[in-house]
């Protein structure tokens, strides 16, 4: 527990440092091997890539002893701080869920608020902060600087489920907050307008989903920092440029 307890306390003081955070997201340990040596301070692990690399899908269909055993071999495989993508938490209680998490050598996670096994059904904005507040306290009993990036769908959900998604998703994180979250993860964030309002209402990192080579919607790395994000992560887009880009070079082979 020495080296996660160790990796935690960086990992969170990298959050607290006022920096912004580049956090590649990888599936395998040949990715976070190419990331570790690009130079990055931390990664984190997407659950949906994993599952695209072991012939799974996304939504918590994967075993999650299954996924456990990718990031463990992961974090084994780095001397970096490494947080998992967990989509809802796997229909699991927070503390079981954070100590299966410290066992495997993550030092963070995703938790967001659609849970996948219950029909996709969206948690309440205080039912959510509670998950993350009873893994927040899990963490802290353990000893251990865990950092949850709490993520809400209320954008990427849209006017469908909620009559103004972006003050619902405004609302959700500053009760992520103040549950204990160390970082923010409003997904589906597009414009420079939207990040702005989200980085405004929090004092903690929002975290956004950029392209590895196209950026964001809101702009470049550098532009992005302008904006007060602390925070960034590539989703699956990383392995599916990868994809695509290999797809494009290998048909001069065929």
């Amino acid at each position: 527990m020495s080296d996660v307890t160790a990796l935690a306390a960086q990992f969170a003081t990298d959050h607290e440092s006022g920096n912004l955070l580049v956090l590649p997201t990888v599936w395998d340990t040949w990715s976070a091997s190419v990331a570790a040596e690009a130079g990055f301070k931390g990664l984190t692990i997407g659950s949906h890539p994993v599952a695209d690399a072991i012939g799974s899908s996304d939504g918590e269909n994967m075993d999650f002893a299954d996924y456990l055993d990718v990031v463990k071999k992961i974090t084994s495989s780095v001397d970096l701080p490494v947080s998992a993508d967990v989509e809802s938490g796997y229909g699991l209680d927070p503390a079981e869920l954070i100590n299966r998490l410290l066992e495997a050598g993550a030092v963070g996670a995703n938790i967001e608020d659609v849970v996948h096994k219950e029909g996709d059904r969206v948690r309440e904005a205080q039912e959510h902060a509670d998950y993350i507040a009873a893994a927040r306290a899990a963490a802290d009993a353990a000893g251990v600087d865990f950092v949850i990036n709490g993520r809400t769908d209320a954008v990427r959900l849209g006017t469908a489920v909620f009559a103004d998604p972006e003050a619902e998703a405004i609302k959700r994180i500053q009760l992520l907050q103040e549950a204990g979250a160390r970082s923010v993860y409003p997904v589906a964030l597009k414009t420079e307008e939207q990040v702005a309002r989200m980085v405004e209402a929090v004092s903690i990192p929002v975290n956004v989903t950029a392209h590895p080579v196209d950026g964001h919607g809101a702009g470049d790395l550098a532009a992005l920092k302008v904006l007060g994000v602390r925070r960034v992560s590539f989703g699956p887009t990383w392995q599916k440029w990868l994809g695509a880009t290999s797809a494009e070079q290998l048909k001069h082979w065929v």
